[in-house]
């Protein structure tokens, strides 16, 4: 049986829902292009190694990180040490400490504070012949000291020429000069008027350069970097650049175990910049924090002893009475008193003494919070509070204010800046009363209760006589003011202890030190690997793309799938220079093709020993169906059939060019009336096969074509031949091959490997499935086992590559698919393929 006829005998006639519907893509042939296509991707592997090595040698600039580790002691919140937020918040409940040692690290305050102690507002860099370097201040021979007074511009690249013996040519720009400078007094940008570009000149150390737009000095580096600079780069940056910036690239974490060891990280373009700062950071955090430690104690230290005075004098008052009560009304003794009661009283308003004293302490905060004079804040240990929140609310409070009054010499009361500082002192202002405000509500609470206990413990002291009660009352008061002085007394030894063995919480563990870290970034290899990827991607994206609006048929079995049209058989390609391989070339695999099909034949029609008409037809020109027809009625000649080959290809005439006969006289002639049958069969080479050409081209071959005269023609010749053979027009162009499929007793459609369009093959398909075109076979032409591109077309039958353009006039009002005009221009963009 032909192969793929007993698909369809399956299938029935439920098939027509996916008739002629090919698959979207290809995978199999696109992996054969891309085996095929190596050298594409060994290129761009080499581009891609090549893109990363430059980019990693003279572009890439390498970002370091270096580390340090401390231990933070308990209690470590000041409230002179500036913080940005006190949202504390966290997740670390058990660390309050150490996290408010994070925000103060993080703070804008605490940073702004380095930049402008240390000068990190000046950028130092040196320049190859490509890349730019960022340096460490430490590691450049000179330092460039600024005229703080003097109006600067920033982002301005100024460079340094050595010129021996302690002299540097300073280059600017050729252009970039502003009229917008900035200060770094007020931190705010001044308008000038327009100026000249300063010119380069010559300075020699701690001379000071001046220009309009700049004023600085170079101050020799005591411990220069033994490497020797071509040129030093320096440019200024803002203040509020350089914090943001400094802020970015700092990281804090807790240890996993011990939750008071903190690890601080610092990146930057330059490891020794990095391990300078965090050494000097966390040294100035560790100093300032000192003397903030001992203002706030010594600030307590004052205000106990100042109580302590006054509390000294009510105790002796109260001694004093007690004494006098006691020998001018002899009450030494009183008989039958209650001393377990008594004791329970003494021993409530002993601690209701010490929540009036830390009352007092909490109003002495307070009323120091609207002072606005947070220098004499004193501890909240003197309230018995410990509250990291607050001290950090107390610590921005005072940084804002701080803030305005730098603020207050620039702008005017009612300016935006004025009125965002006052905003911002209002929320931090809030929060810190509101920490009070509960502190204080949960004393008042406590008093109380201790008052309402004191009151039910008093009921029986009214059965005592008067005298007897004014002795109690006068020892109860003895006792309070007592109680109130022995607290203020220990919090006073606390105080002086802490005052005298005061040292900064922070601990050291590891400095920051340069170790020879490797970069943490760029990633490298990442980058080497985005890129030679990207660069892989691209050939394959070319080639997918191709692949996707490339319509072709290449896949025997999927041609099968899609038509459910039988198989005749498959023809390699023709390397002959014409079309008569089965005469010329008898023991070729073609010829041997041929012979297969002649076989399969019999299948499309019936063996009844009758005139069989044979037409074969195609797509678009170009496919092969006249090279198959040839060979298709050479093969039947040659066995001894009786056989004639009718070129009713009228529009394009080829037959004659293969078997060297004159085409003066054809079928379009006969068809006409001009010449009778018999002058227009020609004989051939092979005794058994004659040729009848097409003749000149008439200007109506349809008509003639569906002519009642070329039935009677087909009709006769029946009469005469075993086989007719007819080279019928493309079925894709013109309708005439429909018309004479009715006529016919098989029909041979030819479909060629990687030519042949699949949508072009729906319309066949369709009428092949509706029954409209019976005993219909498939040729598969030009295939190839090892599958290329480029192949050429040596058919000698002159259609050229394309769809038929060009076949005939009629073709002009063709519409090719907007999917295959696209194809088409991308064909001839990267090439055909």
């Amino acid at each position: 049986m032909i192969p793929g006829k007993e698909n369809l005998e399956r299938s029935g006639s439920n098939t027509t829902e996916k008739e002629g519907t090919f698959a979207l893509f290809d995978f199999e042939h696109f992996l054969s292009r891309v085996i095929k296509s190596w050298y594409w991707f060994v290129l761009m592997a080499a581009l891609g190694y090549g893109i990363s090595w430059v980019y990693s040698t003279y572009y890439a600039q390498r970002i370091y990180a270096s580390n340090l580790s401390l231990s933070i002691s308990n209690n470590t919140a000041s409230y002179f040490t500036p913080n940005q937020s006190i949202n504390f918040i966290w997740g670390q409940n058990g660390n309050q400490d150490g996290i408010y040692l994070k925000k103060m690290l993080l703070s804008r305050s605490h940073n702004e504070y380095l930049v402008k102690q240390l000068d990190l507002f000046v950028n130092y860099a040196t320049k190859g012949f490509i890349k730019q370097t960022y340096l460490d201040k430490y590691d450049s021979p000179v330092f460039l000291e600024i005229d703080k007074s003097h109006l600067q511009q920033v982002n301005y690249s100024i460079t340094l020429i050595p010129k021996g013996g302690d002299r540097y040519e300073i280059v600017l720009p050729e252009e970039g000069e502003t009229t917008s400078l900035y200060s770094f007094v007020t931190e705010n940008f001044s308008n000038v008027s327009r100026y000249n570009r300063p010119a380069n000149k010559v300075v020699s150390i701690n001379e000071w350069y001046v220009s309009p737009n700049l004023k600085f000095k170079l101050v020799k580096n005591p411990q220069p970097s033994q490497i020797k600079f071509e040129n030093i780069i320096f440019s200024l940056s803002t203040v509020n650049q350089t914090v943001n910036s400094l802020v970015a690239t700092i990281g804090v974490d807790f240890d996993k175990e011990i939750n008071s060891i903190m690890i601080i990280t610092k990146s930057g373009y330059n490891l020794n910049g990095t391990v300078n700062f965090l050494n000097t950071s966390v040294d100035e955090l560790q100093k300032k924090r000192l003397i903030d430690r001992n203002t706030v104690d010594k600030n307590t230290e004052d205000y106990l002893f100042e109580n302590l005075a006054k509390i000294r004098k009510k105790l002796d008052s109260s001694a004093a009475l007690l004494n006098h009560m006691k020998i001018t009304e002899g009450l030494y003794d009183i008989k039958d008193r209650d001393e377990k009661a008594l004791q329970r009283i003494k021993d409530l308003e002993s601690k209701k003494a010490v929540i009036i004293t830390k009352i007092n302490s909490l109003n002495n905060i307070k009323n120091t919070l609207a002072s606005q004079n947070l220098d004499r804040m004193i501890s909240m240990n003197a309230a018995g509070i410990e509250d990291g929140t607050f001290n950090a609310s107390v610590s921005e409070l005072k940084a804002l204010f701080l803030k305005r009054r730098e603020l207050a010499l620039i702008y005017t009361p009612n300016s935006e800046p004025i009125r965002e500082i006052n905003r911002l002192i209002g929320e931090a202002r809030g929060n810190s009363t509101g920490s009070l405000k509960n502190y204080y509500t949960n004393y008042v609470n406590e008093l109380s209760k201790i008052d309402q206990q004191i009151a039910g413990e008093s009921v029986d002291l009214v059965t005592y006589p008067e005298k007897e009660r004014r002795y109690l009352d006068a020892e109860r008061g003895y006792n309070m003011i007592e109680a109130t002085y022995n607290t203020l007394l220990t919090k006073q030894n606390e105080t002086q202890i802490r005052v005298a063995t005061n040292k900064s919480d922070i601990t050291v563990i590891d400095n920051a030190k340069n170790l020879g870290q490797g970069p943490i970034a760029p990633d490298v290899n990442k980058t080497k690997y985005t890129i030679i990827g990207g660069l892989l991607l691209l050939p394959l994206l070319i080639l997918g793309l191709s692949e996707a609006m490339d319509n072709r048929v290449r896949n025997i079995k999927e041609l099968l799938q899609a038509t459910k049209i039988p198989l005749l058989g498959v023809v390699g390609k023709n390397n002959h220079e014409n079309n008569l391989t089965v005469l010329e070339q008898p023991r070729s695999s073609i010829s041997e093709a041929f012979r297969g099909i002649r076989a399969n034949l019999r299948f499309l029609h019936k063996e009844n020993n009758q005139s069989k008409v044979i037409l074969v037809t195609s797509s678009v020109g170009g496919e092969g169906k006249t090279y198959v027809s040839i060979n298709i009625a050479s093969v039947l000649g040659l066995s001894g059939k009786k056989t004639i080959l009718l070129g009713m290809d009228l529009r394009k005439p080829k037959i004659f060019g293969d078997f060297k006969i004159d085409n003066k006289y054809g079928i379009s002639n006969y068809l006409t009336g001009e010449v009778k049958m018999e002058e227009i069969i020609n004989k051939t080479r092979i005794a058994d096969l004659d040729v009848a050409t097409s003749g000149p081209i008439p200007p109506n071959p349809s008509e003639l074509l569906m002519s009642q005269r070329n039935v009677e023609f087909i009709t006769e010749l029946k009469n005469h031949y075993d086989f007719i053979i007819i080279d019928s027009p493309p079925v894709g162009l013109v309708a005439d091959s429909f018309e004479l499929m009715k006529y016919a007793d098989a029909s041979i459609y030819v479909v060629r490997h990687e030519y042949s369009e699949k949508y072009m093959l729906k319309m066949i398909t369709e009428k092949y499935q509706k029954h409209e075109v019976q005993n219909l076979g498939l040729v598969y032409n030009d295939y190839q086992t090892q599958k290329g591109y480029g192949y050429g077309y040596g058919y000698g039958y002159g259609y050229g590559y394309g769809y038929g353009y060009g076949y005939f006039d009629e073709d002009k009002n063709y519409r090719e698919p907007t999917l295959i005009k696209l194809r088409n221009r991308l064909r001839k963009l990267f090439g055909n393929s």
